[in-house]
């Protein structure tokens, strides 16, 4: 059996799983697509092909090998997308929380129903229907657990909100030991540089005590200044929208050292290797073209 064990973001991976792109499907008409940037890249023909987004996540597997990471991937369910296993489900310290997803994904669960037998059964938590909640949006910080949600009235008219407002008594309740600190998030269907799709697409912690930020993706001033506060202006790398549109914040942590990103985020990067990161730079742009990135590919499930 598994003993999961995830406290943070940055400890030590040790078991990972790492979503799959073969048998992807075809290029999605408009009106299946789940977010603005995907929209964007179908209407303009230049939507990812299989073959490009299989090499980079075969890129990211070797760069997990590298670090002696185990491995799990999901079984292809054909054409459907498999790539964003941070979607499906997450871990916080020992259990397995089942994501409560857009009902047409409900199929990805059952691709990884082979590592989900491997959970002792008392550790696998479904939350009540009215709890909706995704991975992207949920980001254990040691005595913090942060979360993205979006709690306006107008919720149900965002397919681009994944998380509400129920999720925050959910997870406190399942947690008593945490401080759960909620985030309001901007949301938008149709314009990708205002849309924060999950709490990972504008805001990240790396290392001990550092963040990657973009202001404009809180609604709420006084939450973005407490991550601010928090960490430290010293300690922050605040992204620009554009930035933000190429998933600059979501990177990986595979140690509180080393980092996987992508090879086109040359600011960010170099800023990284200041601060004394070791950056495993790999091409991941085709991807980021569904409007997810390093870490919505991996859903970690221990750590040391």
């Amino acid at each position: 059996m598994l003993k999961l064990n995830i406290q943070n973001e940055t400890s030590q991976l040790k078991v990972v799983v790492l979503g799959i792109a073969k048998n992807n499907g075809l290029t999605p008409r408009v009106e299946d697509c789940y977010d603005p940037k995907s929209i964007e890249h179908v209407l303009a023909g230049t939507y990812p092909i299989e073959k490009d987004m299989v090499e980079e996540m075969d890129a990211f597997l070797k760069v997990l090998k590298k670090y002696n990471v185990k491995v799990f991937r999901p079984k292809i369910i054909e054409n459907v997308n498999q790539i964003f296993a941070r979607d499906i489900g997450f871990v916080v310290e020992n259990k397995f929380i089942r994501s409560n997803i857009l009902p047409d994904r409900l199929s990805e669960l059952d691709a990884i129903e082979d590592v989900y037998q491997q959970i002792f059964p008392k550790n696998r938590i479904v939350p009540p229907e009215k709890v909706h909640i995704e991975g992207g949006d949920v980001m254990p910080w040691n005595e913090y657990l942060f979360i993205g949600i979006y709690s306006g009235d107008d919720y149900p008219n965002f397919i681009t909100a994944r998380t509400n407002k129920y999720a925050v008594t959910f997870l406190e309740k399942l947690f008593p030991n945490k401080i759960v600190k909620s985030f309001e998030l901007r949301k938008s269907n149709t314009l990708a540089k205002e849309n924060a799709l999950h709490l990972d697409c504008c805001f990240q912690p790396i290392g001990k005590d550092k963040a990657i930020l973009h202001r404009n993706g809180f609604l709420i001033e006084e939450e973005y200044q407490f991550l601010v506060n928090y960490f430290g202006e010293e300690n922050i790398f605040e992204i620009t929208k554009d930035e933000m549109y190429d998933m600059n914040s979501n990177i990986f942590s595979i140690s509180e050292k080393v980092i996987v990103s992508e090879q086109n985020f040359t600011r960010l990067n170099q800023w990284l290797r200041s601060k004394g990161f070791v950056v495993e730079e790999i091409f991941y742009a085709e991807i980021a073209k569904q409007e997810g990135l390093l870490r919505c590919s991996t859903l970690p499930l221990v750590r040391d």
